[in-house]
């Protein structure tokens, strides 16, 4: 098949990080993953777990209920499987296919937590870590950071909601507790410090009147870092949710990222042919045989594989 291929560079030297909890709202989490594509990386808190289709089973007549995280077409979904009913995690991160030269990778055996995300990814043959966290009322994120030995060089920044109310962090607030004192610990033990946005304000937003807004909304980011104590945050977005977002552009070794694009002539021989191959692909799939969302994350890789095959 005749493909009309074209290429395009382009220079990346640096990333840019949104970070917000959405507070399991679908609406807003599409809206984020359409409005900014100008990002390359997308870190949710409190993402929303939805129904995605009714599978077949030997138990139900109507079919077992299959959930899913949200995804998009221009987005690498990074997010650990869930156990169990109750298990669902609460942070996932979404990769701007820009980046898919770079190897982003979800390092479950350093790490395996629901409500911590720890990603690796190459720039310049060397190795860099990020990590997304969710700290429930009762620190169980923090508590499994302090109880684990990790040791990792290149930790550019760990950012997230973490339900900790500080004077270090918010002058507004009198006190200061012990469980921040753990945060910053395992902050300094992975080369980090707090960093201080450019703008002070709250990151979460309360509906009663008699209750103050808070900040609980956080950046650590890598000690040396040009960037340290540059992040922003954007009020605006609090009309969505509770919580507003965080952004941070960091710095990289600059990389040609080279991406191709194929197109096909319109109204031509090749147009018929791909189309045919297509909906030939489609119609050969066994979606029957899906039971489980391992199931069909198989067939969803393998869908693609096949495409692959009918593009070249």
């Amino acid at each position: 098949m005749f493909i009309c291929e074209h290429q395009h560079n382009i220079i990346c030297k640096d990333i840019k990080i949104f970070s917000q909890n959405i507070h399991k709202n679908s609406l807003l989490i599409n809206t984020i993953l359409e409005v900014h594509s100008s990002f390359n990386i997308i870190f949710i808190q409190e993402p929303s777990w939805s129904f995605i289709c009714s599978i077949p089973s030997s138990s139900n007549c109507k079919g077992d209920t299959l959930i899913g995280m949200v995804n998009h077409p221009n987005w690498l979904t990074f997010v650990r499987s869930n156990i169990s009913e109750t298990d669902y995690p609460r942070v996932v991160a979404y990769i701007n296919i820009r980046l898919s030269s770079f190897c982003f990778s979800l390092r479950k055996d350093i790490i395996d937590h629901r409500d911590i995300l720890l990603i690796l990814f190459f720039n310049k043959g060397d190795l860099f870590w990020l990590m997304n966290v969710y700290s429930d009322s009762s620190h169980s994120a923090l508590k499994y950071l302090k109880n684990t030995e990790v040791n990792l060089r290149n930790l550019l920044i760990m950012t997230g909601d973490f339900n900790i109310r500080d004077s270090l962090w918010n002058s507004s607030f009198p006190h200061h507790l012990s469980i921040s004192d753990n945060l910053i610990i395992i902050a300094d033990s992975l080369d980090l410090s707090l960093s201080i946005p450019t703008n002070q304000t709250p990151t979460r937003y309360t509906d009663n009147i008699n209750e103050p807004n808070l900040t609980i909304d956080l950046m650590f980011i890598q000690c040396d870092s040009p960037v340290l104590n540059n992040h922003t945050i954007h009020s605006e977005w609090w009309l969505s949710s509770d919580h507003t977002s965080l952004t941070v552009t960091i710095s990289i070794s600059e990389e040609v990222i080279i991406t191709r694009k194929n197109n096909i002539k319109k109204d031509s021989n090749e147009e018929t042919q791909f189309l045919k191959d297509t909906v030939n692909t489609l119609k050969n799939l066994n979606i029957l045989s899906i039971t489980d969302l391992h199931m069909l994350e198989n067939i969803v890789n393998k869908l693609a594989i096949n495409m692959e095959e009918v593009w070249n």
